[in-house]
């Protein structure tokens, strides 16, 4: 064995075993024994010292990690930390509450994943659905890699590696990769262009979740190449199979806690949550968690115990005592302190904003003044700029009512100057008399047709002069002289 003997490695004696240092030394040390080289025979040979000792095993000891809890451990305080709705997240087909029209047995997409034969896929949906969930469940049914993105955060060199992990994963190993994109109508047209070649080919399985159309925000090269569907909100039967299922389940819900919930909390938290099961549950926990129980008779007796006694981990991860006996009573006033107001599916700017002007304009035109109303109180609510609305009853008092009813458009123009002036939240009721209005009066949309049929006419057929006897003849065309 040699060493440097005035610079070079050096070996410092400790207790646990030999350890490398780099410095400066007048005197060579053995790096197999770790003693000096006076103990150990050391030969000098020109600047080099050899050890004359025989050899000996060196053991060195493995340092430990600074978490002394196992990977397995650590992801299962992770789960029993996240929130009821990611502990309650289906795990198969069965589990699954909802969308019986893409996922009832015998239906297309149901019998693609029980086949593993499935492509790519692009779903679409309100928040709280069920895309997320869906896409876990097809991984694990088909036992294929996941890998989740999100449209707001991964970049192309991100994208990159993934695609490259797939290709090469399902080369060496033959196992699938599911790459879930949530949120994929974030994704600029080069980003969602670099899957193409990899899922055309077959390299790894897209599925993308979107709560926009597809077919106007994601690019159709993407859309031809995968199956498309759309995911409907939860009704609220459904929605209370959920809040019974977490109430009874011990190992992820809330069954380790003796709940009493009432028929009108239950309905209570199933309607507000408006079809949104992630909601509805998250409520459901606040309200479980924060709730004092109260003593059963059997209990009342019992000495009290000391804090700190008969905790979970999940319960204390989360700031929240283990339950006692006694009896949490979930009644209707702490449903609606849990979910309090509610949040009304509306962007300004998307598929939300353009469904429900036009539900608002076919009810006017259907004469149906109560849906109108319903449709011009959701906008309202969600925040819609009342110009906007002001500006599609003008129109509609031209465009649909016109000529059957000659005050309809003087009404519409007096409507928008007063909302003008008045502006929110009293801006409502002008609104809502100009709607009414529209809703009773004679429809008659012969002007309109007419300026579309001309229109129509110039662009397919040969434009017509004008007859001379139309002209102005005021002044000479061709004058003589």
């Amino acid at each position: 064995m040699q060493i440097a003997s005035r610079k070079g490695w050096v070996i410092n004696q400790q207790s646990g075993g030999p350890s490398l240092s780099f410095g400066m030394t007048t005197r060579g040390v053995c790096l197999l024994h770790s003693i000096r080289h006076r103990q150990c025979q050391l030969q000098p040979l020109a600047h080099i010292c050899r050890c004359a000792q025989p050899a000996r095993a060196v053991h060195f000891h493995p340092m430990h990690d600074l978490f002394a809890k196992s990977e397995a451990e650590n992801l299962e305080r992770v789960s029993a930390a996240a929130p009821l709705a990611a502990r309650m997240r289906p795990r198969t087909l069965d589990e699954f509450v909802g969308q019986e029209h893409i996922l009832a047995p015998g239906k297309l997409l149901r019998r693609a994943i029980e086949a593993d034969r499935l492509p790519s896929l692009i779903i679409s949906g309100p928040p709280g659905s069920g895309k997320t969930t869906l896409a876990y469940v097809i991984a694990e049914m088909t036992h294929s890699e996941f890998i989740r993105l999100s449209g707001v955060e991964s970049n192309v060199a991100e994208m990159r590696k993934v695609v490259a992990a797939a290709a090469n994963r399902l080369r060496t190993s033959g196992r699938k990769t599911i790459v879930f994109i949530d949120e994929i109508h974030h994704f600029n047209k080069a980003q969602q262009d670099i899957l193409l070649p990899d899922v055309e080919s077959g390299n790894l399985r897209l599925i993308g979740a979107t709560t926009y159309n597809p077919y106007f925000y994601v690019n159709s090269a993407l859309v031809s190449r995968s199956l498309v569907f759309r995911l409907e909100p939860l009704t609220v039967e459904q929605l209370e199979i959920l809040i019974d299922r977490a109430l009874a389940d011990s190992e992820r819900g809330l069954g380790k806690y003796n709940v009493k919930m009432d028929g009108d909390a239950r309905r209570h938290l199933a309607n507000l949550s408006d079809g949104d099961a992630r909601k509805c549950l998250n409520a459901l926990e606040v309200g479980v968690l924060t709730t004092p129980p109260v003593a059963s008779a059997a209990g009342r007796g019992k000495p009290k115990k000391r804090a700190g006694e008969n905790q979970s981990a999940a319960a204390s991860d989360r700031g929240y005592n283990q339950p006692s006996d006694g009896t949490i009573h979930f009644t209707l006033q702490v449903a609606e302190e849990s979910i309090q107001t509610k949040a009304v599916v509306y962007d300004k700017k998307g598929d939300a904003h353009y469904d429900t002007i036009s539900a608002f304009i076919k009810s006017m035109r259907a004469s149906d003044e109560k849906s109108a109303i319903y449709w011009l109180a959701k906008m309202l609510h969600a925040g819609e700029d009342f110009r906007f609305i002001a500006r599609r009853i003008v129109i509609f008092a031209s465009e649909d009512v016109g000529l059957a009813d000659p005050e309809a458009l003087p009404l519409a123009i007096a409507a928008q100057q007063a909302v003008e002036f008045v502006g929110m939240p009293e801006a409502r009721i002008p609104l809502a008399h100009a709607t009414a209005y529209m809703c009773r009066a004679k429809k008659s949309r012969e002007a309109y047709e007419s300026l579309g049929a001309a229109t129509e006419e110039i662009e397919s057929e040969q434009t017509e002069r004008v007859p001379e006897h139309l002209k102005n003849k005021h002044f000479p065309v061709n004058p003589e002289g």
